[in-house]
């Protein structure tokens, strides 16, 4: 059985969570034997959890989509099909590898696909098109998709969700069905600071699946702590809400970072209890979206935590289930 089939077996039980550890790929100028030595590391820290797999990031310089300048100087990163393969061999665990379509034509990224597949092994890939309207160059993600599907290999193939977006357009979920249609077989989320708009999401996605008959696809819930203000800076500039209460809430407390682990714990509380009457297959993806030792720690610990949290929902799901049989 492949990585990829492993994997589609996981996703296609509601009653089973999925677990990743998402992580960046070093800078693209840092040397060979290091790279081996960083996924050393990594792997290191999440060798006493129980995971399914890692999501390895496609960074892009997204300075085009904000006015704001990025907390954190944008640099280059390795090839993430390098890294995924790496990791892949190290941990031998599927690696979800995403991809930015910007910059790139239906040839262009037919022969990346080509190459992740024969070159890296990659077969499990999340697609994500331009975070600006600015960029002159981009192959639609409805195009990327259906070369991804009309290509030989088969593909395993997820799109990212965002519900800020639906909070404001209030349609991300008639996205999720069409990008379904399309080819996607599962969604990873932004990280996760205003939970009523990831219930909002979900309960609609939930709900319209039912009114069309459709089988929910495996949504990916993502947390990420925050142990600062430049952090914090950081994750709104990625496009994530921050309600201002929480964000007073997590830089006004003793200990930031302890705080916004325990918020992210409550944030999935109320998610789970929200979502209980539905049949949506869910998952959760822990990230540190910085290199601090402290955050990277407790990017693990809430990991234990929110797998704790997602198991006890699904035993109590099952057990629903066999009390109506």
């Amino acid at each position: 059985m492949t990585a990829q089939s492993e994997l589609q077996v996981r996703y296609n039980d509601i009653y089973r969570g999925v677990y990743f550890i998402g992580t960046t790929p070093p800078k693209s100028d840092t040397p060979l034997d290091q790279v081996d030595e960083i996924a050393d590391k990594l792997l290191d820290r999440v060798s006493d959890i129980d995971f399914d797999g890692l999501i390895v990031y496609d960074i892009q310089d997204e300075n085009s989509r904000i006015n704001k300048p990025r907390p954190f100087p944008f640099k280059s990163t390795l090839d993430s099909r390098v890294y995924s393969s790496l990791l892949n061999k190290k941990s031998t665990r599927p690696v979800i590898t995403y991809k930015s379509v910007v910059q790139s034509n239906s040839d262009d990224f037919n022969q990346w696909a080509n190459e992740a597949w024969q070159e890296y092994g990659v077969k499990d890939v999340v697609l994500v098109g331009s975070p600006s309207v600015n960029n002159e160059i981009s192959l639609p993600l409805a195009d990327a998709y259906k070369t991804l599907v009309d290509n030989p290999h088969e593909f395993f193939i997820g799109g990212v969700t965002i519900a800020e977006r639906h909070a404001s357009k209030r349609n991300e979920h008639e996205r999720l069905i069409a990008k379904h249609k399309q080819g996607c077989s599962f969604f990873i989320s932004q990280a996760i600071y205003n939970p009523q708009a990831t219930i909002d999401l979900l309960t609609r996605y939930a709900i319209e699946c039912q009114r069309q008959g459709l089988k929910p696809q495996r949504l990916i819930l993502t947390f990420s702590p925050c142990g600062s203000e430049k952090t914090l800076e950081f994750i709104e500039w990625l496009g994530v809400n921050v309600p201002e209460a929480t964000s007073l809430r997590i830089l006004n407390a003793k200990n930031p970072l302890h705080e916004s682990i325990q918020f992210c714990v409550n944030s999935l509380q109320q998610i789970l209890d929200a979502v209980m009457p539905y049949d949506l297959p869910l998952g959760l993806n822990i990230e540190s979206l910085t290199n601090r030792k402290a955050e990277i720690d407790g990017s693990i610990l809430l990991y234990k935590l929110l797998r704790s949290k997602m198991d006890n929902y699904l035993a109590k799901k099952e057990l629903a289930v066999l009390g109506r049989s």
